[in-house]
């Protein structure tokens, strides 16, 4: 497949995007759509085909600096600024979305929100006590579950007091049978913000039941993710998907993506991950291996068996750094309402029955 020949949006709107011309096929065939969340920009953004399988459609949906993101059956979480929100899917209140009937096939709608303060939450999961978090403030994984802002659960051996300082920048989450199995951070320094002394190689990857380290010295490492019973992640600052051989505690790389990766979701043997711009007249990125030549931000598509670059897509506008990317299965055009719009309260669901309140309502016509 020809990557370089890119489809260009027409005309270059707020969250324009360019994207090799196999995409959309591909994600009418996978029967899946896109959804990351760029903190910068300060948007939660669905990337769906149109059928007609040459155009993407775009839907971004405003959230206070959203970060990590957790999908579970028909829940949808978001981490955000000062929340975390989980959200439920509903395909009949999708179909009878008012004014546009017959549009959506999924409708995730605001159902319970958790004050936790402002502390800088990244990856999210469900697991079985609850929500949990990597409180990135507080140097720990956390428990959300509305009784306290959160409730420190594990964190690593080498910090020694719950001070909101960052010690360490913990940052990735993996969950196996819904207990948190693996974490990553950007170092082990026990002071404040002072893992950016070793922020380009000093990243950690942690055995929680077992508090050692899997693998040291790290470029940045981000986005752990199990596949196949097979431990893959990011590291950003050399631009490399890697894969992690536990036991032997090594890795190799399977794809070097040449720009600042972030955000991994591996879905039917295809790799999703997310690319952003480096941040300008910071010293740090003006050090990494592709400062001169990585000026993109988007998704690539990665075929794990091969290794093969499938395809990308690019933002022309809006966009210059994402944190999160997932796939939400079994969809071909979502919707999403967010707390901001009150839109979200006329959605109403019932067990067995749902309804739309005021359906003739002016918000609908906005």
């Amino acid at each position: 497949m020809n990557v370089d020949t890119m489809n260009q949006a027409q005309p270059v709107t707020p969250f324009s995007s360019t994207f090799s011309p196999q995409i959309p096929e591909l994600l009418l065939q996978l029967n899946c759509s896109i959804v990351i969340t760029t903190y910068q920009a300060g948007k939660v953004v669905t990337i769906s085909p149109n059928p007609d399988k040459e155009r993407l459609i775009t839907l971004p949906r405003t959230f206070e600096k959203p970060m990590g993101i957790a999908l579970a059956d028909n829940r949808l979480a978001i981490a955000t600024k000062n929340e975390l929100i989980v959200l439920e899917n509903n395909k009949d209140l999708a179909t009878h979305y008012p004014n546009k009937k017959n549009t959506y096939d999924s409708l995730y709608s605001p159902r319970v929100t958790y004050h936790t303060g402002n502390v800088d939450m990244h990856d999210i999961a469900f697991g079985k006590q609850g929500m949990l978090a990597v409180n990135t403030s507080f140097s720990c994984l956390c428990l959300v579950n509305g009784v306290h802002n959160f409730q420190p659960i594990w964190k690593p051996t080498f910090i020694t007091d719950l001070v909101s300082e960052d010690r360490c920048h913990l940052n990735g989450l993996v969950v196996e049978n819904g207990e948190a199995k693996y974490v990553t951070a950007l170092g082990t320094s026990d002071t404040a913000k002072g893992w950016r002394d070793s922020i380009t190689d000093g990243g950690v990857l942690i055995d929680i039941d077992t508090n050692e380290f899997i693998l040291q010295e790290l470029a940045m490492p981000h986005s752990p993710t199990m596949y196949k019973n097979e431990l893959y992640m990011l590291l950003s600052a050399t631009g490399e998907l890697i894969k992690v051989d536990i036991e032997n505690r090594t890795y190799t790389v399977v794809k070097q993506m040449n720009g600042f990766c972030r955000g991994l979701s591996i879905y039917n043997d295809y790799a999703f991950i997310g690319m952003s711009k480096l941040r300008k007249n910071s010293s740090t990125f003006a050090k990494l291996p592709f400062a001169d030549t990585a000026d993109q931000c988007g998704v690539k598509i990665v075929h794990l068996p091969t290794g093969g670059l499938v395809g990308e897509i690019m933002y022309q506008t809006s966009v210059d750094e994402i944190y999160e990317v997932a796939i939400l299965p079994n969809t071909i055009r979502p919707n999403i309402l967010n707390t901001i719009n009150p839109i979200h309260k006329y959605s109403l669901a019932i067990p067995g029955k749902t309804f739309w309140a005021n359906p003739d309502d002016e918000i609908f016509k906005t």
